[in-house]
C-alpha cells in the first residue's frame, strides 16, 4: 500500500507599510516561510516583479527543490551501489515565460551537477544513476515543464 506524506509550512506576509494593498506600490512583497522546527526562510517576489533581491523568491525557491531531490535520489542511489561521491555542487538554471495576461510558467530547469568521485574509473555508472535519480526525484515527477540534467564528474 502506498503511503501518503504531508508537508505543512506557513506563509506569513510581512509587507505591510500601514496602508495594507491601498495601492501596487504600497506594500512590499516580504514574506516569512517557516515549519515547526526549522529557521525562517526570507521570502519576496522576485526584483522583476517588485521583490526585494535580497530576499527569497518562489521561483528560486522551485529550482532550489529540483536540484535538492535529484541530489539526495542521486547520493542515495551511489550509496547503494557502491559508488563512492566525495563531492557535489549544482548550479541549476530555470527559465520561466511571462503571459500577456501578467502570468508566466516556467518553461524548463537545467540541473548541472558536478559530483567528485572517488573512483575516476565508476563515471559511466555514476552518469546511468543520474537518469535513475532523475525518474525518482518527487518533484521533477510533480511538474509540468522539462527538467534536464547535465552532469559533470571530477576526480575526488
Amino acid at each position: 500500500m502506498p503511503r501518503t506524506h504531508h508537508y505543512e509550512v506557513t506563509v506569513t506576509w510581512t509587507g505591510n507599510n500601514g496602508t495594507g494593498t491601498s495601492g501596487h506600490r504600497d506594500y512590499e512583497r516580504s514574506h516569512d516561510v517557516s515549519a515547526d522546527g526549522k529557521p525562517v526562510l526570507a521570502g519576496s517576489s522576485d526584483p522583476a516583479f517588485r521583490g526585494d533581491p535580497a530576499r527569497w523568491n518562489p521561483e528560486e525557491l522551485l529550482v532550489a527543490s529540483l536540484a535538492q531531490c535529484h541530489m539526495l535520489w542521486f547520493l542515495h542511489l551511489c550509496a547503494g551501489e557502491g559508488i563512492v561521491v566525495t563531492g557535489y555542487a549544482d548550479r541549476p538554471v530555470g527559465s520561466m515565460a511571462e503571459t500577456s495576461d501578467g502570468g508566466g510558467h516556467f518553461t524548463e530547469v537545467v540541473l548541472r551537477p558536478e559530483a567528485a568521485l572517488a573512483d575516476p574509473a565508476e563515471e559511466e555508472r555514476a552518469r546511468a544513476l543520474h537518469e535513475r535519480a532523475h525518474g525518482l526525484c518527487f518533484i521533477a515527477n510533480s511538474v509540468n515543464f522539462p527538467v534536464r540534467c547535465e552532469p559533470a564528474f571530477v576526480a575526488g
